[in-house]
């Protein structure tokens, strides 16, 4: 046997133990990632993965399952390469990237790739875990492989659909709604070469980042982003990049890092693998470019684009930095990243202990680690307001640090958590550690505060995320000859060198630099520095901009009542004035009532006043503003007592979207609601929570629970648990076991079955004896539709389902209802294979187009309802319909389309589900003279919409939706007319 035979061997025979060790403890893939502090594609990827696990993984694997972890290390110091083992200077490939036989390579351009990739694993194989031991530093890093917890990102898909039963547009097909997909990072991110990741400070995105750089550097990146594998992965963080005045050009970027070796790359290199689509750009933090600069920074990013179009990007910001689509016209996908779940919570809450265990030197103080372990996140889960917090990794780690400190005790709210963080990182570790003037240099915790509060403040003030390190030393300077006590001990070089090395909020990213270790701080002091300097008209003047927001929420805290009853004054009547910025300085203002704990009573009305026009939210389009402003507006949502419907439904969706915990205690309040629109979006708005808790505290006490909408495996999992829902949406590739599994035959009713290349043969829906309405949207591989015939089945609807051989629709003689968007192979209705005597009908946008008549309508005279979605001919044929009673035309259908219809007294109500400036109501009221009902939507921008010509129906009801105006209300009795969302007076 060779060696590379060899190696191969122990590397398999390493991954067979693991295994067989996962086996035997009955540890699941979720279980054992939990118990290891892993992150599970590591946990997976050691497992079953090709490449080489690390040693930190081993050890971390070998403790979870409860074994020596020697025998392990030793396999795997078997399946290391020669030149792995002993790792000399450049003629080598580390761990998985050896060459079998590979003893040395000679290529100049190959040896500085293979050092570059290791270096790349050793600058960013280590996560900072704050305050795991600030007294000692060099504890506070944990291996990235430990310590990496994949991200949630929320992915938009566009939905559209038909009319549904509560009268609006479906967020299915044939609609325009718009539904979030919830994804682990690494699915998220498939197949993706141009992405915009989104996400708060302190959500984790610079660290996916580093564990993208460090598993695309070693090649051990998980199945799903193999688009990626043989990359050269290349991070730029735009906070450094900036301050160097014009962005790097590929040959620089090694320069622009502090990559020490950076004259020693090969001349072309980054430029070739560019070109080559070798190369994976890391660009970190949009949010952190001053605005001025951003155009700027979008031009820089245009050009790569445009001079490397096969390279992939993946470019970070936080959320209201950059507008949205600000890199569409580039290809890029934005992603954006979720809350923490409650699960997520859990497992760094372990992993954090992990570490800190790590690093204790007794058993007393491990095992008082792993108790302040199960009482923390007892606490968490219980606490709402610290579960708010804990939606963060940054606060995260400083809720573990500080209740390590204090011994099992946490501050209550957010600026008591901010305070006390303050005071751990300052001052408290050395006092209560008798460490006294390490650098010859005493300073109060107040002196800190007031010198750190000039640097947060400069920054703020000047737009900047840092500063280099002559004007942190000038601003030191300036603020000594007030601080004689400090100046006697110290110069200013002493006084920043001592708050470098002993405040634990600030850090050198590179030897000329300074930033705080987090935003939160920077906007924490710099919003006590404002208070204090009496700069409230400079607090109000910024206030629109995204990087002033937590600055204005946290001055609003620090003020006297005096000044917080000014301040927000001046920002309303800033609001009142400013219409471009209105909403978002009204409801700034609001939030920022969290933290007035004593506030002049008329100052609140006045506040509160001004977002009664979106408090509470009455329309989808309300509820996206307010969601918008994030959990902090969790707090100000009313309910359910004293709302009517359609505000009870737009609270559901404000706390929807914004997800976690906090929203959970939102949604657990309606769970009891009656309401058709509300328990639509509880069954359907649960990807953003951890599942088990959504399905057990809100799902299962959803009165009927009657429909449940299926994205995932885990939400699959928990729905044999609930309550006998008898409508399920299954979006995405389960199969027909999966679905079987979970849904017993006797209780399904409607089955919704979308984007899913997994099914094909449809044999195990004729088990489902109670199965009477069945929707296939953009499956591709269903193409028999013979099985169905074997089913209860009344109603069938294909949307863009393109294998569907429709000639089956003959022998499904029990159709009543049929709904078809997909090519058709017919040109008339009256070729239309279908066997049943039809009551509804929808014609898709593909259907009609293919159709361009309606002649044939006919042969079905018993139908009640048709839909049409696109202009077609041969309207007046639905004249001889003799009991139609219903009329849709949505999409591409409009009211022009009622010229040629003949007076059909028979059809009673009409839906217009596109409205146009030139339509006129005049055809309604001619074609249809016994109408009873009218609903139209208006998505289409601006409109008005004029009801005169309809004034002489009386008993007609008009429901419109999103109008701007709606003319000739005076001609309908009282309460004829109905707008959605309702005006607000």
């Amino acid at each position: 046997m060779g060696a590379s035979e060899g190696r191969q061997e122990a590397l398999a025979e390493l991954k067979e133990q693991l295994r067989t060790l996962r086996v035997r403890r009955r540890l699941s893939m979720t279980a054992l990632p939990l118990r290891a502090g892993l992150g599970r594609t590591t946990v997976s990827q050691a497992l079953n993965g090709t490449g080489m696990p690390s040693e930190a993984t081993v050890v971390a694997l070998a403790s979870a399952l409860k074994t020596d972890s020697e025998p392990l290390l030793r396999l795997r110091a078997r399946a290391l390469p020669p030149t792995a083992r002993v790792a000399t200077a450049d003629d080598s490939v580390s761990g998985s990237d050896a060459d079998a036989d590979a003893v040395s390579v000679t290529d100049p351009q190959t040896r500085f790739e293979n050092w570059y990739r290791r270096y790349l694993e050793q600058r960013y194989g280590q996560l900072s875990v704050i305050g795991l031991d600030l007294s000692r530093p060099e504890r506070a890093c944990w291996p990235l492989d430990a310590a990496y917890l994949s991200l949630e990102l929320a992915v938009p898909v566009r939905g559209v659909g038909p009319v549904d039963s509560r009268g609006g547009i479906a967020a299915g097909p044939g609609g325009g709604g718009l539904e979030v997909r919830v994804e682990r990072a690494e699915q998220a991110l498939a197949g993706q070469r141009r992405t915009l990741v989104r996400g708060l400070a302190g959500s984790g995105k610079t660290t996916l980042l580093q564990w993208l750089a460090v598993s695309t550097a070693r090649r051990s990146l998980p199945p799903e982003l193999d688009h990626l594998a043989g990359c050269l992965p290349f991070v730029l963080p735009l906070r450094t990049l900036v301050r160097r005045g014009e962005l790097p050009a590929p040959h620089e970027y090694l320069t622009a890092v502090g990559c020490p070796r950076d004259g020693a790359q090969p001349t072309g290199w980054v430029d070739q693998a560019l070109i080559d689509g070798r190369a994976l750009l890391l660009i970190d933090g949009l949010d952190e470019v001053p605005q001025a600069q951003r155009a700027k920074t979008r031009q820089w990013l245009r050009e790569l684009l445009a001079a490397y179009p096969q390279a992939a990007y993946l470019v970070t910001t936080r959320p209201s930095a950059v507008p949205e689509g600000w890199l569409a016209d580039g290809g890029f996908t934005e992603l954006t990243v979720r809350p923490m779940s409650t699960r997520d919570v859990a497992v760094f809450v372990t992993r954090w202990h992990t570490a800190a265990a790590s690093n204790a030197t007794t058993d007393q103080e491990r095992a008082h680690l792993t108790t302040l372990e199960e009482t923390l996140k007892d606490t968490v889960r219980s606490q709402r307001d610290l579960a708010r917090l804990t939606t963060t990794p940054l606060l995260c780690a400083l809720v573990c640090a500080l209740h390590r400190d204090r011994r099992g005790h946490l501050p209550h709210g957010r600026m008591a958590l901010y305070e006390a963080a303050l005071s751990m990182l300052m001052h408290r570790r050395d006092r209560e550690r008798d460490i006294e003037a390490p650098e010859g240099l005493s300073l109060t915790e107040h002196q800190s505060v007031q010198l750190l509060q000039r640097l947060a403040y400069w920054l703020i003030r000047n737009g900047q995320t840092e500063l280099d390190h002559d004007t942190a030393r000038a601003l030191v300077d300036d603020a000594l000859p007030a601080m004689p006590h400090i100046a006697q001990q110290a110069n200013a070089e002493g006084v920043l060198t001592h708050l470098l090395a002993r405040s634990g909020l600030l850090r050198q990213p590179t030897a000329e630099t300074i930033d705080f270790v987090h935003r939160t701080f920077q906007d924490y002091l710099g919003a006590k520095a404002a208070i204090e300097a009496r700069d409230i008209p400079l607090l109000v003047r910024h206030a629109h901009d995204d990087q002033w927001e937590d600055v204005l929420r946290m001055a609003v805290a620090h003020a006297r009542p005096q000044e917080r009853a000014s301040l927000l004054r001046r920002l309303i009547t800033r609001g009142d004035r400013t219409p471009k910025h209105r909403t978002r300085l009204h409801l700034l203002a609001t939030a920022c009532l969290e933290h007035a704990t004593e506030l002049d009573p008329a100052v609140r009305e006045d506040v509160q006043r001004r977002t009664a026009a979106l408090l509470p939210p009455r329309s989808d389009e309300e509820a996206l503003t307010l969601s918008a402003v994030g959990p902090v507006i969790l707090d100000l949502l009313p309910g359910p007592e004293g709302l009517e419907d359609d505000e009870a439904e737009a609270v559901v969706s404000t706390a929807g979207r914004i997800g976690g915990d906090a929203a959970l205690t939102v949604m657990k309040k309606f769970r009891a609601s009656a309401d058709a629109g509300v328990q639509y979006r509880l069954n359907a708005d649960w990807s953003q929570f951890d599942t088990e808790d959504y399905a057990r505290e809100v799902l299962a006490h959803v009165p009927g629970a009657h429909y449940v909408r299926v994205r995932s495996a885990e939400q699959l999992s928990v729905l044999r648990h609930l309550r006998t829902p008898t409508r399920v949406e299954f979006t995405g590739d389960f199969t027909s076991g999966e679905i079987t599994s979970a849904i017993r035959p006797e209780q399904l009713q409607r089955l919704e079955v979308t984007r899913n290349s997994a099914l094909e043969n449809l044999g195990f829906l004729q088990a489902y004896t109670s199965l009477t309405d069945i929707t296939f949207n953009q499956c591709r591989n269903v193409a028999d539709l013979t099985p169905l015939a074997a089913t209860p089945v009344t109603s069938l609807s294909l949307y863009k389902c393109e294998a569907a051989r429709i000639d089956g629709l003959r022998d499904l003689t029990r159709l009543t209802s049929l709904a078809l968007d997909l090519k058709l192979p017919h040109r008339t209705l009256e070729a239309l294979p279908v066997g049943a005597e039809l009551t509804s009908l929808w014609l898709g946008v593909l259907s009609c187009e293919h159709l361009h008549t309606l002649e044939g309508v006919t042969r079905w005279p018993n139908l009640t309802y048709l839909n049409l979605c696109g202009p077609l001919d041969g309207l007046s044929q639905i004249s001889a319909l003799p009991v139609l009673s219903c009329l849709m035309l949505q999409a591409r259908a409009g009211v022009a389309m009622l010229a040629e219809l003949p007076p059909a007294p028979q059809i009673n109500e009409l839906l217009l589900g596109r409205w146009e400036a030139e339509d006129d109501l005049a055809m309604v009221a001619r074609a249809l003279p016994h109408l009873k009902k009218l609903t139209i939507y208006c998505n289409n921008g601006p409109t008005q919409v004029d009801l005169t010509p309809l004034r002489g129906m009386a008993d007609l009801a008009i429901t419109i939706h999103r109008a701007d105006e709606v003319l000739g209300t005076e001609h309908f009795p009282p309460g004829a007319v109905t707008r959605k969302p309702r005006p607000r007076t």
